[in-house]
């Protein structure tokens, strides 16, 4: 995709669609001014109407009938010019994005008015908004899209911008929608084409062309390291989908100390095992993967920005199901930290293979901080729907940090409390703990079943249950895989980077 910043007149900008976005609660800007007058008044006389009246998200389509040099004029609302920022900037021009799209239009030009928008926010969020709005999942469809994919979108301003920094951000927000568009691409596939091997080699790939040294430990490196928590959920799936521990390390920093580790849960298909889910939507359960695609997608931007800070990830993949060979309710596994866990429920073995990578990192990176996220707990989605994204952590500065980069990135998180007396519920009488806490604060039990294996370590668990896949399309969100929340680790390293 192709995207400029350029100046002239908008009347004779050469496009399928010409955009031009305006608030709700301001005049008109000249580039509308000029728009209208080239349209005899349309424009003006829909807004007297209140067919448009600027609201965020808010598209109205004009044919132009020739009267200017684009086939179509829309005008896009930004809602309230203090309430602009670059999470509702990107918000609109991706829904405007992709409702012209689904009109065929694939060469478009977007007008913004004066903001308090950065150039280069500018320039990063018009990027990110075309790539993310314009995404469609069709590997497996065989019928012939009904619209093809954005060629390019040119941006006038209704100011001087300073190309060079327009072009870097959009550098950057391409670079970043990409390994977004990368996350939703692994997630959206089906199990039989998203295996614990498919993980590796696309860790492999992105590690190719990203300037990051990838690392597979297999079964038998496991064994040697005792991580009973992966080897456990993993025992009904050994022959077909043996378990992988990927291991990603990008170094652009400076020393030899890693400054961030991220672990992402890889559960590439969750029956449950032998506490078997129900059949009602188990199929969605290939999303469980999602916070480990999170983390590949997410080390591919560190690593294409070249950003000055040394990453490490892991992310353990395996298969859960049932099976002659399946771990039971019941059992007791020995984790690599030494720690033992009962387990109450086969059905909450993310937290098992997580426990065993965030071991792991913790012993042999000896990283500063350390975020892990998945698709955790259903409570997650009972208390958060699929608006927002948990967080637990051992350290407020961290996590203060973490939601930060979230708000900019444009994804919500809300911490949750983290109580030593919710410790109590996940205590056991045959072993040191157990991988289950009971109902109550499901998800607050869960992510503090995880920091069990950290240590000191500054760490900050992010529950995406409810925010890694949805139903809807929003902004610059989509059906299906949602690749949240790779524009917050992105963020999140670009902000250590700079400290």
């Amino acid at each position: 995709m192709d995207i400029k910043l350029i100046t002239g007149d908008i009347n004779k900008i050469k496009a399928d669609a010409v955009i031009v976005s305006i608030f709700e609660d301001a005049e008109g800007s000249e580039l509308e001014k000029d728009l209208d007058k080239a349209l005899a008044g349309a424009v003006a006389e829909l807004r007297k109407k209140k067919e448009i009246r600027g609201k965020a998200s808010e598209l109205t389509v004009i044919h132009s009938l020739g009267k200017i040099n684009a086939a179509k004029a829309a005008i896009l609302g930004l809602g309230k010019k203090k309430e602009l920022d670059a999470a509702r900037l990107r918000s609109a021009v991706a829904d405007a994005c992709r409702g012209l799209q689904r009109k065929n239009n694939v060469e478009l030009a977007l007008a913004l008015p004066e903001t308090s928008l950065s150039v280069s926010d500018i320039g990063r969020v018009t990027a990110e908004a075309a790539y993310l709005g314009s995404y469609s999942y069709r590997r497996h469809l065989t019928k012939e899209a009904e619209y093809g994919d954005i060629k390019s979108l040119v941006v006038l301003s209704e100011t001087k911008l300073d190309k060079d920094e327009f072009d870097r951000g959009a550098r950057k927000g391409e670079i970043t929608a990409q390994a977004i568009r990368l996350a939703r691409d692994m997630a959206n596939e089906p199990s039989n084409h998203m295996a614990p091997e498919d993980m590796a080699d696309i860790a492999e790939k992105v590690g190719r062309e990203s300037g990051v040294k990838v690392e597979v430990l297999d079964r038998k490196d496991m064994e040697k390291l005792g991580m009973g928590g992966l080897l456990g959920v993993s025992q009904a799936s050994f022959e077909k989908h043996p378990p992988k521990l990927i291991i990603m390390r990008y170094k652009g920093g400076d020393g030899e100390s890693w400054d961030l580790a991220l672990v992402g849960k890889g559960l590439t298909f969750d029956t449950g095992g032998i506490s078997i889910k129900p059949a009602d939507k188990m199929e969605d359960m290939k999303f469980d993967m999602s916070g480990g695609a999170a983390a590949i997608a997410a080390m591919s931007a560190i690593g294409k920005l070249k950003l000055k800070i040394n990453v490490i990830a892991a992310v353990p993949a395996t298969e859960n199901m049932p099976g002659g060979g399946a771990y039971k309710p019941g059992d007791v596994l020995k984790m690599f930290t030494g720690k033992t866990v009962e387990v109450i429920s086969t059905d909450a073995e993310g937290r098992l293979i997580l426990a065993d990578a965030l071991g792991y990192l913790v012993k042999e990176a000896k990283p500063r901080a350390i975020i892990d996220m998945a698709t955790l707990t259903g409570a997650c989605v009972i208390a958060l729907g699929g608006i927002t994204t948990a967080a637990i952590t051992n350290n407020q500065p961290l996590c203060d940090k973490v939601i930060r980069a979230g708000s900019v990135a444009g994804e919500r998180i809300w911490q949750l409390p983290a109580y030593d007396e919710y410790k109590e519920q996940y205590k056991s009488d045959y072993a040191d703990i157990k991988n289950v806490g009971g109902r109550p604060a499901g998800t607050i039990t869960a992510g503090l079943f995880l920091g069990e294996f950290v240590g000191e370590t500054p760490w900050v668990h992010l529950d995406i249950a409810g925010t890694a896949y949805g139903e809807r399309e929003k902004g610059h969100l989509t059906k299906g895989g949602s690749g949240v929340p790779v524009a917050t680790l992105v963020s999140l390293a670009e902000m250590l980077a700079g400290e």
